[in-house]
């Protein structure tokens, strides 16, 4: 096999090359998520969408949230090319999609060439969200892996912020430019990917599954680092564990509907609907109620000026940021559960403070501006409390909560799940904000809270677990609640898998030695066979 040379070449340097990739698709992702939600305020905008009328709240939100359907459709559509494409291949796809896009975007003149620019780009986001995180996770080391997709959805709040402040310098442009060059930008990010992904390798459990052995080794020793070849004892000691596990779910192959109707290998499917709902949890938190509409909600709903709306939008992206950020440092720490539940109290609270002072302010009984000015502070404290919890977490747990023979699947299918909850929120907001006011608040409030018994209940802990620890977890049936179950909760890598580990590990050293010998072997006899000839 030829081998290639990767960006950063090995170890270390390669893995930040991996992640640049893999962060870029979340910059991309971030951006489009904020772009749009600036650019339906500007008056331009407004006027060349206003035939045969000016566009009403409906249509507004339609407009935005069509784009959501695109995503939808392109995240299912990985299940079946995700796995032959590879993951930097399928992510270029993607790039490629979206550039085509934010052509038909930048270019329209009417309401239904604007929708088939925001579908088009979707389908692309779809793609390349269902692939980046599967990528990362599955190149990444097992303390590293929650830093590593942390720093990636920091990376998308990076993308927000660009796009608040962009839209926020391009809104002082004259006509059109306001907000076509916002929309145009996104090809920039397809031409930085395009520099990086058919630099890098591809996921060496999905070599593996293909059958592609030799180039798996190499990858993984190119991963490993430290002067690591195809023949050191730690790559392929690495490659016997994933390639056992990797066998015994192939023994058998199954079918959607074996799956869907409990047929299938034990806990598949129950693996597959923990991951898609942790990703509708994303979702339905209320964030894309401030990710798309921020502007909108404080001009609307708090009776903001354009221009105050648009900074404090920004401002607000740049607070999100930082918080992202700081998950880095906790995501690993205290692990998913913990990080999930804590988050999710907070951002309830913030909804629930933020319905309390305006339904003062609209009843009369308290100041509007005070209460205006408590509602932003709260909005603040919402995307800090998010950030270090609800956005990373759902994005990290289904790349590891799936099972290997299906992770790309079932991480397409989280996705597919992400995209429908997200056109769902962004469709309704517009109308709830006119029709509900303040009590469209509480709805988010709710729904926050029931996080916290959902996850201690039913998620299993996936912090300081190897990929293969987590399919042995499930190979154990254990039941539907895990709250109980020490292996399920425990923050420590569980003591049976490290011995797992260690037997595959000896077992593969045996081989090894057993081979050897026998060459050895093999040699003398051909010594003495000369000695013979030559008597």
């Amino acid at each position: 096999m030829e081998q290639r040379k990767f960006l950063g070449g090995s170890g270390e340097k390669l893995t930040v090359w991996l992640s640049a990739a893999a962060s870029t698709v979340l910059i991309f992702y971030g951006y489009d998520q904020g772009v749009f939600g600036n650019v339906i305020i500007g008056k331009d905008f407004i006027d060349t969408m206003s035939h045969p009328g000016p566009p009403s709240s409906n249509i507004l939100g339609t407009m935005t949230s069509v784009y959501n359907l695109g995503c939808f459709v392109g995240a299912l559509s990985t299940i079946w090319t995700g796995d032959i494409l590879g993951r930097p291949r399928q992510i270029l796809l993607g790039s490629t999609i979206i550039a085509l896009g934010a052509i038909i975007q930048a270019a329209s003149y009417d309401v239904a060439q604007m929708m088939v620019g925001r579908i088009v780009a979707g389908l692309g986001t779809g793609m390349n969200t269902s692939t980046a995180g599967v990528w990362q996770s599955e190149t990444s080391k097992m303390r590293s892996r929650g830093k590593l997709i942390t720093i990636q959805m920091a990376n998308c709040i990076t993308g927000f912020v660009l796009s608040n402040f962009v839209t926020l310098g391009f809104s002082f442009a004259p006509g059109g430019v306001a907000w076509r060059f916002p929309l145009a930008f996104q090809i920039f990010f397809t031409a930085v990917i395009w520099c990086l992904c058919p630099f890098l390798p591809d996921s060496p459990r999905l070599l593996i599954r293909k059958g592609k052995h030799e180039e798996a080794l190499y990858v993984l020793a190119c991963l490993g680092g430290n002067g690591a070849t195809s023949q050191s004892s730690s790559v392929k000691r690495e490659f016997a564990v994933i390639k056992e596990v990797l066998d015994r779910e192939s023994l058998n192959s199954y079918t959607w509907w074996q799956l869907i109707s409990g047929r299938g290998p034990a806990n598949v499917l129950r693996r597959m609907i923990l991951g898609a709902w942790m990703q509708a949890m994303n979702q339905i938190s209320g964030i894309n109620i401030t990710s798309y509409y921020m502007s909108y909600v404080f001009i609307n709903a708090l009776g903001l000026k354009d221009l105050t709306a648009r900074g404090l939008a920004a401002a607000g992206s740049v607070d999100y940021l930082i918080f992202a950020f700081l998950g880095y440092f906790i995501i690993e720490r205290y692990g998913r559960r913990k990080v999930m539940m804590s988050s999710a109290l907070a951002c309830s609270i913030c909804w629930i403070v933020i319905s309390i002072v305006l339904a003062l302010s609209d009843q009369g009984k308290a100041d509007s501006y005070k209460m205006g000015s408590v509602a932003v502070a709260f909005f603040f404290i919402f995307f800090a409390s998010f950030g270090l919890g609800v956005l990373n977490v759902p994005w990290l747990y289904p790349t590891e909560i799936n099972a290997l023979e299906w992770r790309a699947k079932g991480s397409s299918l989280a996705m597919a799940t992400n995209w429908i909850m997200n056109y769902m929120v962004v469709q309704v907001t517009p109308v709830g904000i006119s029709d509900l006011g303040w009590k469209f608040w509480i709805i988010w409030a709710v729904i926050c809270f029931s996080f916290i018994p959902i996850t201690y209940l039913f998620y299993p802990e996936t912090a300081n677990r190897s990929l293969e620890d987590i399919d042995r977890f499930f190979q154990t049936g254990p039941g539907i609640f895990v709250f109980r179950n020490k292996l399920a909760t425990q923050m420590t890598r569980p003591v049976e898998f490290e011995e797992m580990d260690n037997a595959i590990g000896h077992r593969t050293n045996s081989l090894a030695q057993d081979a050897y010998r026998l060459s050895d072997d093999e040699k003398h006899l051909a010594a003495g066979s000369d000695i013979e000839k030559s008597d």
